[in-house]
Order: structure tokens, then sequence, then C-alpha cells
């Protein structure tokens, strides 16, 4: 047991908190998880998980077996509080750093000197400065970074998640991570406890940087991303295949071209780019309109389904995926999500059979709607006349297979190819496809 940190709190147990805290437990060290969910808390005490992510199944059933993981909703006194919860944008892209507010709140009455207190949610510039001082207007008592530099009781930093679902726990170890603290101390703290998961290397620098550093990265992939997507819109107007384009042009040895795809989605490159644009909106421009670029995807998307449509009396369209990327069960920003409910609003006669093998429910804005089913692969090949690829989901491969009837439209956008009558499915990889975050 490292005899420094003998037990850590983190704040928030969604696809990010969750695998945090099960990897620092598998350490041999103490982590106590905090959620307001009472799902998530029952299954994690029970060794179960409440998302979909490989092999953190296993690693939770046994950390917690173990009696090094355990959940609650109350916030207990630790010697690390770690912050991960959701930092959305507001109706107009104003970032809600309602959640961080509400965490800081809740470890404010637990904290003790010599405490230290990390936020890894994605956040404006500036946030982890506001974290001090809102802990200092609540704990008066205490001394925080921003009012003495030189000596705080407690230490804040700020250290940005860098993972891919699917891909979360091997990343949370191998990736480098970067660590702003208020303080120079506050960042040699804060770093003693990532190197004791992190093999990738724990570079240290101020928070302000830090929390651009995590911006910057979202928006240079979403502004790839854009490109490729713009490119995709073209090529449509002028009659060429995209595919065929963007794999000419990548022979050159300086250029590489992502894929095209429905949209992006994610809490990460979807969201990101909008607090740069918020904080410095006149300077960044390009970073606005890649954003905008990759916004109108899905409507663009919407479109071309509508032109297939027009050859049916009664559309009934199976809808492959959900989640805004391969295999997860997660839907925050889901391209696929948007570009479905654009059609059910638009056309009233279309009727939707949803296949998302990682969700056991429609999400509650299509509970209200009987148009919508959620139905198994079978029965969306069986009963619908148009199916839809949204997402390269491992289980829907098996469309490599089938031969599709007579009367049915395939129109696939991992690849943005309409296929029809028993023509063979060409998948593209994933890893760079456009449609990710």
């Amino acid at each position: 047991m490292n005899p420094v940190f003998r037990k850590i709190s983190v704040i928030g147990l969604g696809y990010i908190g969750l695998p945090t805290a099960a990897v620092i437990a598998s350490q041999k060290i103490k982590v106590v998880g905090v959620d307001i969910n009472p799902d998530t808390v029952l299954k994690i005490n029970a060794g179960e998980i409440p998302i979909v992510e490989p092999d953190l199944d296993h690693l939770v059933q046994g950390v917690v077996n173990a009696g090094y993981l355990y959940a609650t909703h109350f916030v207990e006194p630790a010697e690390v509080f770690l912050i991960t919860v959701p930092t959305p944008f507001k109706n107009n892209y104003e970032p809600d750093l309602s959640y961080v507010r509400a965490a800081v709140q809740s470890i404010a009455p637990v904290l003790k000197k010599g405490d230290l207190v990390i936020l890894e949610s994605t956040s404006p510039v500036g946030t982890t400065e506001q974290v001090s001082e809102q802990l200092a207007s609540l704990r008066a008592d205490l001394i925080f970074p921003h009012q003495n530099v030189e000596n705080p009781e407690v230490n804040i930093a700020y250290c940005p998640e860098r993972v891919m679902p699917g891909k979360i726990l091997r990343e949370l170890v191998e990736n480098d991570r970067i660590i702003g603290g208020m303080t120079p101390l506050c960042a040699s703290k804060a770093k003693a406890l990532y190197q004791l998961f992190v093999k990738g290397n724990c570079l240290t620098t101020n928070a302000k940087t830090a929390e651009m550093t995590k911006l910057t990265e979202n928006a240079f992939r979403d502004v790839n991303i854009a490109f490729a997507n713009e490119l995709s819109m073209i090529c449509e107007r002028l009659t060429i295949d995209v595919w065929e384009l963007i794999r000419l042009a990548n022979h050159h040895p300086r250029v590489n071209i992502l894929q095209p795809g429905p949209g992006v989605g994610g809490h990460c490159i979807a969201v990101d780019p909008r607090f740069i644009v918020h904080a410095a909106p006149k300077e960044s421009k390009l970073i606005r309109a890649a954003r905008e670029v990759n916004d109108e995807k899905p409507k663009f998307i919407v479109e071309k389904i509508k032109a297939v449509a027009e050859a049916l009396s009664t559309p009934v369209i199976a809808c492959f995926g959900l989640a805004y990327k391969a295999d997860t069960d997660d839907l925050r920003e889901s391209p696929a999500v948007e570009i479905i409910q654009l059609l059910a609003q638009r056309e009233s006669h279309y009727h939707f059979l949803i296949v998302e093998p990682n969700i056991m429910k429609l999400p509650s804005g299509f509970l209200s709607d009987e148009r919508f089913k959620l139905v198994s692969i079978e029965e969306a090949l069986k009963s619908a006349n148009m199916i839809v690829l949204l997402v390269n989901h491992k289980e829907f491969h098996v469309l490599k297979e089938v031969k599709f009837l007579d009367h049915q439209f395939f129109i696939n956008f991992v690849t943005e190819t309409k296929i029809m009558e028993n023509t063979s499915i060409q998948f593209q990889s994933n890893e760079h496809a456009a449609c990710l975050a």
C-alpha cells in the first residue's frame, strides 16, 4: 500500500470515472467511488458495471471482491479527490459547469490539510482556478493555491483524460498524461499519483496550459474530420467517389485525409472545440467553421436517406447503430441519434426499427413515439424495406453475408455507399472514421 495515498475518492462513476477508479484500485489502493445514480452504486457494489467497455467488468468485479473499491452516494474523507463529472454545454454553446460545481460543493466539507484535488473533466480554460476559488469560499479555514502559491494547505491540479472508448483500460495505463498544477508543487503531487498506474510519460505544466491542451487535441481532430466530411459533400455534388478520391490523395507522402462519416459524436470532439470558440470567438474562426461543417453532416445524411425513401410508399427503415461510435453504448452527441430524430420529425409516415446491441431499451427521446422500436438484427432484416448502417458495431459484420431482398434498399453510411439487390457490402476500418470521437 502506498503510504501517501491510502484512500482516493473518485467523484462521478461514468465512462471515465469508473475505469479510472478500477485501475487505481488494482494497485491495491482503497478507492471510494461517488455517484448520484442509485443504480450505478448498486451495480458497482455488486461487482457489475453500468456501461459497456471491454474487460472493465472483470476488473471491477476483482477489485470490488478484494475490498479495494466500493461505491456510495456520499463523499467520504480521503487523501485525493478526482473529479470526473460531465461538462456539457448549454443551448447557446455556453459551457455548463454545474456538475463540476456540484462536485466541488460535495467534497468541501470533508477536505483537510494536505489533501489533493484533481479535476479530470474536460473543461474551459480557467476552470481549475475556479475550483480553487469555490473551495476557498466554502472552507475559509483552509489555504488554497490561488491564495498562497508558496504554501497552500490543499493542492489542486488538472489532468484531462485522453482515452478512446473501447480501449479505455489500456490507454489509461499506456497513454501519456498532461498534469497541470496551480503551482509546481501541486503538479508534482498530482504526478506522484498518476505515476502509480501510468506507464506513459507524466508531463507537468500549469493548469491553464493543461486545460487548453485537452481542448486543442480535440479541436485538431475536429478540424481534420471536418475536412473529410466537407470533401464527401463536395464529391456528392460533383458525382465523384469520395473514397476513391481520398485513397488516391493519401498516396501523397505528406497527405493523410481521414475517412468521412455520418457526423461527429461523443462527449469530447463534438463538445470541446465549442469551449475554445466561447472563450475566444473572434480568434477561433477555423475551429468554429469545422464545428459547423460537422454539425451539418447529419442533415446531409438525412437528405440522402429521404432521396432513397421516395421510392417507398411506407418506408420502414432499419437503423443499424445508435451509439456515437462502434462497440460502445455511449449515445452522447451521437450523429445516429440526431439522424433518426430528424427523419422522424420531418417525415411522419416513416417507421423505424432500431438495432443497437449495446443497449437494453431506447433512450427517453424515443419512448413517446410508437414509430420507434428496438429490434434484433434478424427482425430488422425481415421487416424493413430500407436498411441504413450508421455505426460499424462488430455485431453488424454479419451483414457482409446477407443477401438482401429485391424490395430492400441498403445504404451504408460507414462507407457512404448505396447498395441494392444483393450487392456485396464493403466495411471500412473505423479507426479513423469521421463518425468517431
